[in-house]
């Protein structure tokens, strides 16, 4: 199996067009999608989880200011960083996913925590909160959080008493990661900040097991981004699983048929990266772009933005 290990991750999906984008922007987006393909694929490649390895990658997708997630998540109508996130070990179909947190500067190690640590799936808010002070977690003053992008995007938000995805261009910020070790283990993790002035403590799909986050060591691991709330009536995720375990379609079928037609249908924009058991990688998007990146070893090693 060793031959087998693969990664991929995003950073989100939406109207992402190179006319939008300077060259420094677009060097920097890469230089994150890179740092967080690094951290992931080391763990494999030195015989660690797949567990581990999405812990790593999305971490670092989580520190890095540019995508939604952590560090550099958006201000919903309070003001405040409101986060979600979800991992889920294929191996054992052990899953654990947290939301409507504040200040937790890794959420998605959360969410690893409840599953490990916990009984339970998933926690929320203030209970979640004390969760994670009870087993010593890093957190963060609102300062750590603030970005002067994100910042202005909300001013204009509040301004037009608007939800936005993320980017005025309407942007789905989620950061997520898959992958397969080689030992045979799927994983996938999914980590958000929401919608920018977003209220009523909205949850979208990332937390939520079946929808945004899967993983079942028989089939594929799956972490999304998008409408959260396509995915969550369409049950994305679990629907590929589906798919591949009862319908004996390959993951590029499944994933083809979900993304590029159920989902159109529904008018739910987004995308998706994926992995099956047998280390087949699937980036696939029906908006204008995906940050994303993917590496196996046999030697696949992609970092990309734009449709082409």
């Amino acid at each position: 199996m060793a031959n087998k290990i693969a990664i991929a991750i995003h950073g989100g999906a939406g109207t992402i067009l190179r006319s939008n984008m300077t060259p420094e922007l677009q060097e920097a987006y890469e230089a994150g999608l890179k740092s967080a393909l690094d951290a992931g694929y080391k763990i494999l490649e030195s015989g660690g989880t797949s567990i581990d390895a999405v812990e790593a990658a999305v971490k670092s997708l989580e520190d890095f200011p540019m995508f939604n997630a952590g560090r550099g998540a958006v201000f919903n109508h309070e003001g405040k960083h409101e986060m979600d996130a979800a991992i889920m070990y294929g191996k054992n179909m052990m899953a654990g996913a947290v939301s409507n947190i504040t200040g937790v500067k890794n959420p998605v190690s959360l969410a690893k925590t409840i599953m490990q640590q916990s009984e339970h799936v998933m926690l929320s808010g203030e209970g979640a909160l004390s969760f994670a002070k009870e087993k010593g977690l890093a957190f963060e003053d609102e300062e750590y959080f603030f970005t002067e992008q994100r910042y202005i995007q909300w001013q204009e938000a509040l301004k037009d008493d608007r939800i936005q995805l993320d980017h005025t261009e309407k942007k789905f910020g989620t950061v997520g990661a898959v992958a397969l070790d080689m030992h045979g283990d799927l994983a996938a993790a999914t980590s958000t900040g929401g919608m920018t002035n977003k209220k009523y403590s909205r949850i979208g799909d990332s937390p939520i097991i079946g929808a945004g986050t899967y993983a079942n060591n028989n089939t594929c691991a799956i972490s999304c981004t998008g409408h959260g709330e396509y995915f969550i009536r369409s049950v994305v995720a679990h629907d590929i699983s589906c798919l591949m375990e009862y319908a004996g379609k390959s993951l590029r079928e499944a994933t083809d048929l979900v993304v590029m037609d159920k989902l159109v249908k529904t008018g739910g924009e987004g995308g998706l990266v994926a992995v099956d058991r047998h280390g087949n990688i699937a980036m696939l998007f029906n908006s204008e772009g995906m940050y994303r990146a993917c590496r196996n070893a046999s030697g696949l090693n992609e970092i990309k933005i734009y449709k082409d």
